[in-house]
C-alpha cells in the first residue's frame, strides 16, 4: 500500500526541519563556546582574571567587580579584540572609591627684618583674617599671606600648635616656625649664648603638655669691632685683659703661646668675626712671645695696630733688639708701635688730675681738673646720660694747660666706667686707670676694645676688673631639671603607694605627695608628664586602665594642693615599660610605679628645612626620672 503523496511530502518536510534544527543547535553551541573561550583567554592575558564570561547565543556577557573605571574599560577593550564589540554586554561593576585621606595641614611662618610671611595648607574652617591680624600685631608693616585652604575637618592638635607658634614668634624677631597638628618646630637666632638658654627655657615652659616641640636656636659668632687682644706680664705672671680669635685653631694657638710665657689664672678668648687678617693669630703669638723676651709690660692689638709697652726699667738694648725682630717677623698688614717709658723724675705726690667713682648703689662722684667750662658741661651731660641725672655729683674745677687729648681720655674713661657695676676711674696725662666689679664676664674684653679704639695707638691704660656672678633674682624660678632631681630624691626614700587594686593613694603616702606638691609649686609652669606603670600580672587591658587611673589620681591630688597643673598631663603605660624582672616579687614591686618626666623639646636636624621639618613623625625624646609607685 502506497502513502498518499501529500503525506509523504509532509513527512519529508518534518524530518528535514528536525535535522536543520539539530544542526543549528550544534552550530550555536560551538559559536558560544568558541567566543567564550576566546574572550576568557584575552582577559587572562591582560590580567583581568577577576572578570567572568558567559555566552548567550551571539552575545558575550561580562560580569565581575573592577578595581576602578580604567580597569573596567580595559576589560571591555580586551573582549572587543576577540568578538564584535556590539556582541559584548557590560554587566561589570566598579568597586566604590575609598574615602580620600585628609591632607597634611601645616603652616610655616618666617620672620626677619623685612617682615612676616606665612605659607602652607590650613583648614577651610580656620579664621584666616583673625590669624593675619594676630601676625600684624607683631609686624604691622609687612605680612605676606601665601596660605592655601582645604575643606576638611580641623585635625586634633592644630589649634594648639598654631597658637603656640604665634606666641613663640612674639619672643623671636628672627625665626622660622613650622606648625603642624601636635608639633611645632622652631629654628631661630639668638644674640648671645645667655639669650639662647633663656629662650629655650621660656619656650619649653610655655608649650602645652600635649604639644611636641623641636628647638634649634643658635647663637652665631659675634662681630668684634675692633678685633682686640691685650696681654700683660707682671711680677705675678701673665694675664689677658682681652682676647679675640677667628676660630678654634687660632684660639688654641694663642692660649698655648700665653701659657708658654707664664700665664696664670683663668682666661677666656672670644671666637668672633672681624679679624683684620687671616694671619691674626700668627701676629698675636709673635707679639706675646716678644713681650715675654722683654720681661714685663703689655701688648695691645686693635685690628692691625699693635702697641707694645715695656715696663719701667727695661734694658734699652734688649728692647731695641726684640722690637726690631718683631717688626721684621710681623705680617705686612700689621703696624707696630713700641714704647719704652723714660725713668720718672722725683716729683711731689699730688691728687689725680681727674677721678670718677661709681658706688654699688649707682651713685657717681666726679672730681679733678677739666680744661674749660665747655668741657665741664660736656662731661657733666655725658655722665648724666650714662648714669642717670639723679645719680651724678660733679665737683670738678677748671684748670689750664691740660693735654690736648684730655677730653677724649676723660670721656672714654667714663664710657668704660658705665659698663661696671661699681668702680673707680683715674685719668692722668700719662695713664687711664680703671678698677671695679662687673657681673658680665665679657665686660673686661669690651672695655679693652673700647679704650684701644678711643685712645688710639701707643696709649697706655690699666685695668683691674673683677668678675662676680650676679645675684639670683628673688623671683627666679628654679631650673626644670633641678625640679626633676628634687622629686627623684623625695621618691628615692618614700615612693607613692596606692590601695591594692585601686587608684586611691595610700594614707602613708600622702606626705610624699605633699613634698612633691611643694616642689612643683616653687617650680612654676613646667611641662610635666605624670606616668603610671604596673607589673604584668592580670590582663593587659586592665593594667592599662589601672595605670591611667593612678596617673590621673596623682594629677588630681596635686590640683587639690593648689599646684598649677595646666602644663601637666597624665598618661598610663600599663605593663609596657618594665624597669625590672616581672618574674620576681621585687621586680614587680619596682615596676609598679609613678614617674614624673619633663616633656623636653625634640632636636631639630640641621638638614630639615621648610615643611619637611614639620612632617617628621619622630617621637619626642624624654629623659625619665625613675620614681616609685604603689602596689598594684
Amino acid at each position: 500500500m502506497r502513502l498518499p503523496y501529500f503525506l509523504a511530502a509532509a513527512l519529508i518536510f518534518l524530518v528535514s526541519a528536525g535535522l536543520s534544527l539539530l544542526a543549528a543547535s550544534y552550530a550555536v553551541t560551538a559559536v558560544e563556546e568558541a567566543s567564550e573561550f576566546a574572550v576568557r583567554r584575552a582577559l587572562d592575558l591582560k590580567g583581568h582574571d577577576w572578570a567572568e564570561v558567559e555566552s548567550d547565543g551571539l552575545r558575550v556577557v561580562l560580569t565581575g567587580t573592577a578595581q576602578d573605571e580604567a580597569t573596567r574599560f580595559s576589560a571591555l577593550t580586551a573582549a572587543g579584540t576577540e568578538v564584535d564589540t556590539s556582541r559584548v554586554i557590560d554587566d561589570m561593576e566598579v568597586a566604590p572609591t575609598t574615602q580620600l585621606a585628609p591632607p597634611k595641614f601645616s603652616a610655616e611662618i618666617l620672620r626677619n627684618d623685612s617682615g612676616i610671611s606665612v605659607i602652607g595648607l590650613i583648614p577651610a574652617t580656620q579664621d584666616r583674617d583673625a590669624l593675619i591680624e594676630r601676625l600684624r600685631r607683631l609686624d604691622a608693616d609687612n605680612v605676606s599671606d601665601l596660605m592655601e585652604t582645604a575643606d576638611y575637618p580641623t585635625p586634633k592638635g592644630w589649634d594648639d600648635a598654631l597658637d603656640f607658634a604665634i606666641e613663640a614668634l612674639v619672643r623671636l624677631p628672627r625665626a622660622k616656625i613650622s606648625a603642624s597638628p601636635g608639633l611645632v618646630k622652631i629654628t631661630a637666632i639668638a644674640d648671645s649664648r645667655h639669650e639662647k638658654e633663656r629662650l629655650e627655657q621660656e619656650l619649653t615652659r610655655a608649650a602645652p603638655p600635649s604639644l611636641r616641640i623641636g628647638l634649634a636656636i643658635s647663637a652665631p659668632r659675634p662681630v668684634i669691632t675692633p678685633f682686640t687682644l691685650r696681654y700683660l706680664i707682671g711680677a705675678e705672671g701673665g694675664q689677658f685683659d682681652a682676647c679675640s680669635a677667628q676660630d678654634e685653631d687660632a684660639r688654641t694657638a694663642i692660649i698655648a703661646a700665653a701659657q708658654e710665657t707664664g700665664m696664670t689664672g683663668p682666661y677666656s678668648c672670644t671666637i668672633g668675626l672681624g679679624e683684620p687678617s687671616p694671619r691674626w693669630s700668627e701676629a698675636a703669638i709673635l707679639s706675646i712671645r716678644a713681650l715675654a723676651q722683654i720681661g714685663q709690660g703689655s701688648v695691645t692689638m686693635s685690628d692691625a695696630d699693635i702697641t707694645l709697652v715695656a715696663a719701667m726699667g727695661t734694658d734699652p738694648g734688649t728692647f731695641d733688639r726684640v722690637v726690631g725682630e718683631l717688626e721684621t717677623a710681623l705680617p705686612d698688614v700689621f703696624a707696630l708701635h713700641a714704647v719704652l717709658p723714660e725713668p720718672e723724675e722725683d716729683a711731689p705726690a699730688g691728687p689725680p688730675e681727674f677721678s670718677a667713682t661709681r658706688s654699688p648703689e649707682g651713685l657717681v662722684q666726679m672730681r679733678g681738673r677739666l680744661g674749660d667750662e665747655t668741657l665741664r658741661d660736656m662731661v657733666d651731660s655725658f655722665a648724666r646720660a650714662a648714669f642717670g641725672s639723679e645719680q651724678v655729683y660733679t665737683a670738678t674745677r677748671i684748670a689750664p694747660d691740660l693735654p690736648a687729648d684730655w677730653p677724649v681720655r676723660v670721656l672714654a674713661g667714663l664710657e668704660a666706667l658705665a659698663q661696671l657695676h661699681n668702680g673707680v676711674l683715674t685719668v692722668t696725662p700719662d695713664d687711664v686707670a680703671l678698677s671695679g666689679v662687673t657681673h658680665d664676664p665679657d665686660t673686661r674684653a669690651g672695655i679693652t676694645s673700647l679704650l684701644s679704639d678711643k685712645l688710639g695707638d701707643a696709649q697706655e691704660f690699666n685695668l683691674s676688673i673683677t668678675y662676680q656672678a650676679p645675684p639670683e633674682p628673688e623671683d627666679t624660678l628654679p631650673d626644670p631639671e633641678q625640679c626633676e632631681e628634687q622629686i627623684a630624691q623625695v621618691q628615692s626614700s618614700s615612693k607613692i603607694a596606692f590601695e591594692p587594686g585601686s587608684a586611691t593613694v595610700a594614707a602613708d603616702s600622702r606626705d610624699t605627695v605633699n613634698q612633691i606638691a611643694e616642689i612643683l609649686r616653687d617650680c612654676g609652669p613646667i611641662r610635666m608628664e605624670i606616668q603610671g606603670h604596673t607589673d604584668s600580672q592580670g590582663r593587659e587591658e586592665m593594667n592599662q586602665q589601672l595605670s591611667q587611673a593612678r596617673a590621673q589620681s596623682i594629677l588630681n591630688e596635686l590640683r587639690g594642693r593648689r599646684v598649677p597643673t595646666s602644663s601637666y598631663t597624665a598618661v598610663g603605660y600599663g605593663e609596657t615599660q618594665p624597669i625590672s624582672d616581672n618574674d620576681t616579687e621585687e621586680g614587680r614591686e619596682e615596676n609598679r610605679r609613678i614617674e614624673f618626666r619633663l616633656i623636653r623639646p625634640e632636636p631639630v636636624a640641621a638638614t630639615e628645612t621648610g615643611l619637611e621639618a614639620m612632617e617628621t613623625d619622630a617621637e619626642p625624646t624624654e629623659d625619665a626620672v625613675d620614681t616609685g609607685a604603689g602596689d598594684q
